[in-house]
């Protein structure tokens, strides 16, 4: 069945999971704040409105993908902003990462609307996105999610209702914790094998299928050895994740140690050439630095 939606935010992940909902068949509507990078969705029949009070006004659900708390409040409750026109009835799912305690505000302002509020973060990169096999963490009402789980199924394989309110974005920040945490660990694994005379190559082949094998290191790992740090996701927006990241364990009173080296080492890279635009990988660099 068709449903109206609108899509707010055409970056690396939001452009290829607007086009999935428009070629199921969807009547979708798109704002970004560069028009440019709709035009491949424009050429494809999908319509542009120039503001998200704009796009909001006659949707069923607004899908929102954009980058930091501050962002998601602006889109949703700024000038033009989508609570100005959206539909009591409405749903709003949240694709951004953003804090937890934001989600669960920006639910409640909305929900004084009649406008159900999803915090829907994903994971999976962009290859995820363009294939349509991300995993959605959702938190927010269970009827809502209902309602919209057959449109996050075209967009991810696995589609998860993890709780209330704000619950997607802390399983989103233990998924961050795990990726920056892992990097570590294939960067020592990769110089240790390298130092010892051991192919790197030969390494992630042979210790992939182990148990110490992971996504990371097969992934990320071969990138490092073909000195491949172009980014599937940059640095300065896993620093962004990783501060979110933080805040959530204050707030709930837990240690976290390891998370709190891996954002040293991802600084140190930062602070060299514009490193916050490479790939997680070039923590690779921080290592390098250290041996000299």
């Amino acid at each position: 069945m068709s449903a109206k939606v609108g899509f707010i935010g055409l970056g690396i992940m939001g452009r290829p999971m607007a086009g999935h909902l428009a070629r199921a068949g969807h009547d979708v509507v798109v704002f970004t704040r560069t028009r440019d990078k709709a035009s491949a969705l424009l050429a494809e029949g999908v319509e542009w409105r120039d503001s998200p009070a704009a796009l909001a006004a006659d949707r069923d659900v607004v899908f929102l993908c954009v980058t930091d708390t501050p962002d998601v409040e602006n889109v949703l409750f700024g000038a033009d902003g989508v609570a100005g026109s959206i539909r009591a009835g409405s749903v709003v799912v949240d694709h951004s990462t953003i804090a937890p305690a934001g989600a669960r505000a920006f639910a409640e302002r909305l929900a004084g609307q009649g406008v159900a509020m999803l915090d829907a973060p994903i994971t999976g990169g962009e290859i995820g996105a363009q294939n349509a096999t991300l995993t959605i963490m959702v938190g927010g009402d269970a009827a809502a999610f209902q309602r919209v789980e057959p449109l996050l199924k075209t967009m991810g394989r696995t589609v998860r209702h993890v709780g209330p309110s704000g619950a997607g974005q802390a399983l989103k920040a233990c998924n961050q914790i795990l990726c920056a945490v892992n990097v570590m660990g294939v960067c020592e694994a990769i110089l240790l094998a390298r130092q010892s005379g051991i192919d790197p190559a030969t390494a992630i082949e042979t210790l992939g299928g182990g148990a110490g094998g992971s996504w990371a290191w097969t992934q990320l790992g071969r990138k490092i050895v073909d000195g491949d740090l172009n980014p599937a996701f940059m640095i300065r927006l896993m620093q962004k994740d990783l501060r979110i990241v933080q805040s959530a364990a204050q707030e709930n009173g837990v240690p976290l140690p390891g998370t709190a080296l891996a954002q040293q080492l991802f600084r140190a890279v930062e602070s060299r050439d514009a490193g916050g635009d490479l790939g997680t990988q070039a923590m690779i660099r921080a290592y390098e630095g250290m041996m000299g």
